[in-house]
């Protein structure tokens, strides 16, 4: 798989702005990174319940 570089980069975003207007390019972009965040948040929490075990008390 072809990894993205800086000219691929450069027209990704050229076409962002055309198809989105320059308005609505930085509110995209913030929507875009709140819900990378919040699924990575989500991945990392089922991986923190994972490893949290409950203690065995001996009486």
């Amino acid at each position: 798989m072809p990894s993205v570089g800086f000219p691929e980069l450069i027209v990704i975003l050229v076409i962002a702005l055309i198809v989105l207007g320059p308005k609505k390019l930085p509110e995209a972009g913030r929507a875009m990174g709140k819900g990378m965040r919040e699924f990575k948040d989500s991945l990392n929490g089922m991986h923190d319940e994972q490893d949290e075990k409950p203690a065995i008390k001996s009486e």
